[in-house]
This record gives structure tokens, C-alpha cells and sequence, in this order.
């Protein structure tokens, strides 16, 4: 049987409900953020011995990206992301309660699993409603993650400042998460469970070339990720200790990348409809390589900031239409197909901060730096990947 597509107001309201789990999603991450300062404090614990901690964190997110992309397919996207959601709330106070590292580590493996799990279901969400709209919004959604992950860390920073706990902290901002989530599911689509075929030879062939496709988008969002990675462990040091910034101004590379990251995303899904996706990310790809690729040449800290805030803007469309292009390249089989390009670009992020500090050792942290610039034109080269393999009626796809 054929589910009705949804009305126009059904769509609007469904926007508003993906929109509010990207939004609670980043708050999750930002009030985290705000307060690790405190969790390693409570625990007493080195930068080494925290990092391990942090892995929890790392691990739990991939796991649950791969566990949750056949069940988004088989169940449907709002099933899961609200779930999720809801649980999301209930994690994030588990950390400041622990009272060592090995269990620390534990509960933020549990959060990672559950970030994981809403990450891939709430994109294939977002999928769901552009599908049912007829045309591109994922841009925004990822604006909207942004803007959370900045509400948390001032949530966090307030808290901080009024020298209350952590665990204060996360339970204000695990309320607000269970109201946001509740929301979310009162308005999200109804679950759609992708139908199953019988496939045949020739379904198999396109299947798996299909397959191969969403890997190669995978490779692209691990690129630009590991740029994001780099930018943000990174830039400070670049300003600080090779171009002789203060401390304060060696902040504002990083403030200048994420500023100019959101300001693209909110942007994002008007240029794309207006000049196409593949020629989009091609010239975000071009911008991000050379804006910081001419500002390392240049070696000042004043074009050090304007660089990173060009590599922000650059960056900043592409990722969005790579997890689009994915989940519409085989509906039926949408999860996993985000969940295998999440997963590769989570690793990006993760790998990109050890990457070019391991360069930095051998070619000096200038040079290093220049290695997200190359990956940023490699994407730019290969925009033609996210344009759809053979003719859709599916009018994002056109």
C-alpha cells in the first residue's frame, strides 16, 4: 500500500520537527563542551587520561551510526530520531555523575551511541522532508545544529559562571532536550518504512554500483571533515605560536571559521537551487582550498583569520548536500547509506586534529595546514559525484 504523500502544512510542521532535533542535538554536544572543564576537574584527571575518555565518545558515535542505519530503513526515520532524542536528554546526565574514569568512559560510549543513532536518523529525516516538500532545505537543518551547539555552550557557560555543578547543568539542558523532542514528535512525518524489492541480477548490478557511489560520497564528507577537524584544534596554535598572534586574537581564526561555517549553511539551499549542487560544491571547494591556501603563503595573522573564515564559508554547503545526495541515491535504503558516509566523515573529524599534528612533526604546522586545503580541492574536482547516477522524477535529484 501507498502512503498519501503529506500536505503542505504537514511538511511545514515536519520541517519544524527535523529542525528542532538538529537543534537539540548540537545543544547536547555544546553543553558537554561547556562543562568538560569540570567533569576533568571533579575526576582529577590528566589531558591524557581525559582524552581516553573522550574516545568513549569517538567509539559509541560509529557504533551506533552503522547499528542504526538498517533500522531507519526498516522502521522508518521518526521512529528513531525522536526516540533518540528523548534518550539524547537522559544520556547527557550520566557523565557528571561518575566517579571514575573507567566509568566516565562508559557513559560517554553510551552518549555516543545515542548521538550516533540521532545523527544518521534525523538526516535521513531531513531526506524524508525535502523528499515530501520537493526541494533542498538540508543546508539549513545543518545551520540549525550549529546554532544548538553555540546555545549549549552559552547554557553551559552561564552555568560555569554562576559556579553551579555539571550535573546541574546537564539535567536543566537534558530537560530542555525531552521538551524539545516531544515537540519534535508531535510534528514530525509519520515513519515511512523503505519498501523491500526482490532484486535481480540486474537490480544487484545497479544496487551495487549504487553502493559504490555512496562510499565515494563517504571519502568526500571525510575530507571536508578532516578539515573541520583541523580548524578547530588547530587554528589557534597556527595564529599563536607561528604567526606571533595574541592569545586573544588567536581565537578569532577558529570564531571566524564557525561564523562564516553557519553563515553558509543558512545560505546553503538557496544556492544550491539557484546555480545546482554539483556547481556549488565545486566553488565551495575552490574557496575553502584557496582562501586558506593563499593565507598560509601570506603568513600574516590578519589574513590567518580571513583564511579560516574563507576555509569556514568553503566548507560550510558541502557536507550538507554530500548527506543529501546520499540519501536520496536509493531511498529504500537511505539509513545505511548515511550511516556509512556519517561514518566516514566522523572519522575525518577525529583523525584530521591527529593527521596534522603528526605532519606538523616532520613538515612544520604551516605546511601541515595545507593539507585540508588540498582535500578541499580534491572535492572541489570531484562535485560531479553528487549529482544523481541515472534520471530521477525526484525533484531534488534533478
Amino acid at each position: 500500500m501507498t502512503l498519501p504523500l503529506p500536505g503542505r502544512a504537514d511538511t511545514a510542521h515536519a520541517r519544524v520537527a527535523v529542525s528542532l532535533l538538529f537543534l537539540l542535538a548540537g545543544m547536547a554536544i555544546g553543553t558537554w563542551t561547556a562543562r568538560l572543564p569540570a567533569i576533568k576537574s571533579g575526576l582529577g584527571l590528566s589531558d591524557g587520561l581525559l582524552s581516553v575518555g573522550l574516545l568513549g565518545i569517538a567509539a559509541g558515535a560509529i557504533a551506533g551510526m552503522q547499528v542504526v542505519g538498517p533500522l531507519v530503513d526498516r522502521y522508518g526515520a521518526s521512529r528513531i530520531m525522536v526516540g533518540s532524542a528523548l534518550v539524547q536528554g537522559v544520556v547527557l546526565i550520566f557523565p557528571a555523575l561518575m566517579p571514575d574514569l573507567l566509568t566516565l568512559t562508559i557513559s560517554l560510549f553510551v552518549f555516543g551511541v545515542v548521538h550516533g543513532t540521532l545523527d544518521v536518523s534525523m538526516n535521513a529525516g531531513a531526506v524524508d522532508v525535502e523528499r515530501a516538500a520537493g526541494r533542498r532545505m538540508m543546508s539549513s537543518f545543518h545551520a540549525v545544529y550549529s546554532l544548538g551547539g553555540f546555545a549549549g555552550a552559552v547554557l553551559g557557560g552561564l552555568f560555569a559562571y554562576a559556579d553551579l555543578s555539571a550535573t546541574l547543568t546537564f539535567l536543566t539542558s537534558g530537560a530542555l532536550i525531552a521538551v524539545l523532542a516531544v515537540w519534535a514528535g508531535r510534528w514530525a512525518l509519520p515513519a515511512r518504512p523503505a519498501a523491500t524489492e526482490a532484486t535481480d541480477g540486474a537490480g544487484a548490478q545497479r544496487a551495487s554500483g549504487t553502493w559504490n557511489g555512496v562510499v565515494f560520497l563517504g571519502v568526500l564528507a571525510f575530507c571536508c571533515l578532516v578539515g573541520e577537524g583541523a580548524a578547530a584544534d588547530w587554528s589557534s596554535v597556527y595564529l599563536r605560536d607561528n604567526l606571533a598572534g595574541s592569545a586573544g586574537f588567536a581565537a578569532a581564526g577558529y570564531a571566524a571559521f564557525s561564523i562564516m561555517m553557519t553563515a553558509g549553511r543558512l545560505a546553503g539551499d538557496r544556492l544550491a537551487t539557484r546555480f545546482g549542487v554539483v556547481r556549488l560544491v565545486r566553488g565551495c571547494g575552490v574557496l575553502a582550498a584557496s582562501g586558506l591556501g593563499v593565507a598560509l603563503l601570506i603568513g600574516h595573522p590578519m589574513a590567518g583569520v580571513i583564511g579560516f573564515g574563507c576555509f569556514g564559508a568553503g566548507l560550510s554547503c558541502i557536507v550538507p548536500q554530500v548527506f543529501s545526495a546520499a540519501g536520496h541515491r536509493d531511498p529504500a535504503r537511505a539509513g545505511q547509506a548515511l550511516a556509512r558516509v556519517a561514518g566516514l566523515g566522523y572519522i575525518g573529524f577525529l583523525s584530521g586534529p591527529v593527521l596534522i599534528g603528526g605532519a606538523a612533526e616532520l613538515i612544520g604546522l604551516p605546511t601541515a595546514l595545507a593539507v585540508p586545503a588540498v582535500l578541499a580541492f580534491f572535492v572541489a574536482l570531484a562535485a560531479p559525484a553528487l549529482r544523481a547516477p541515472k534520471p530521477r522524477t525526484d525533484p531534488i535529484q534533478a
